[in-house]
């Protein structure tokens, strides 16, 4: 059995909600995502401190915002605050397939099992049953893990998907953005805590 390896770089940054709007809106105005990344860094758009640090976020932010389609990218600038925190989850999901297998395979079998708290003890069950399949888990740092594992759940948060007693929260996604978010297929809807009936609903 052959699997793709996980990539595993989101250790630091959460969504980049107030972020992630100011490039969207740069590469919308240029289309070209190495123009942008470079505008990004060099223009010092996100008014960060160090150079190394303008590079790191930028080139994370653009990773998964270019994985976005146009309308998507629009609603990201347009859409309320929510809406944005659940798109960038979104793209956060497509951008690493460990996020998205978390969010689909624990955080929303938790949510329909009405089992309605996530703790880092479900994550780490998680990631060890993983670890079968992906020797890149066992390969990195455990200061490594524990800053993905932290990073994934202040995600969680910025989401608006957890609370801060790590209650699992009932996705609220506009009609809108659910029927962007379903142009790819009804299975991009999967990443977030919602039953079948709440996503047909939204897709009305």
């Amino acid at each position: 059995m052959t699997t793709d390896r996980y990539r595993l770089s989101f250790t630091t940054g959460g969504l980049f909600l107030q972020e992630a709007p100011l490039v969207a809106e740069r590469y919308l105005a240029l289309r070209d995502w190495s123009r942008t990344r470079d505008q990004v860094r060099n223009d010092n758009l996100l008014q960060v401190r160090t150079a190394a640090a303008a590079l790191r976020i930028s080139k994370e932010l653009v990773s998964r915002l270019e994985l976005l389609e146009l309308p998507e990218l629009e609603e990201l600038l347009h859409g309320s605050l929510r809406d944005r925190g659940h798109l960038l989850w979104a793209a956060a999901c497509r951008r690493y397939a460990i996020i998205h297998d978390f969010a689909v395979e624990v955080l929303r079998e938790h949510y329909l099992l009405l089992r309605r708290q996530i703790s880092f003890g479900d994550y780490d069950a998680f990631y060890n049953s993983k670890a079968l399949w992906h020797t890149e888990l066992d390969e990195i740092a455990a200061s490594t893990q524990h800053k993905l594992r932290q990073n994934l759940f202040r995600m969680l948060r910025d989401a608006d998907l957890i609370s801060d007693q790590q209650h699992i929260q009932a996705a609220m996604l506009s009609p809108r953005l659910a029927q962007l978010l379903a142009r790819g297929g009804q299975d991009e809807l999967l990443v977030f805590p919602a039953t079948d009936n709440d996503m047909q609903r939204w897709l009305k």
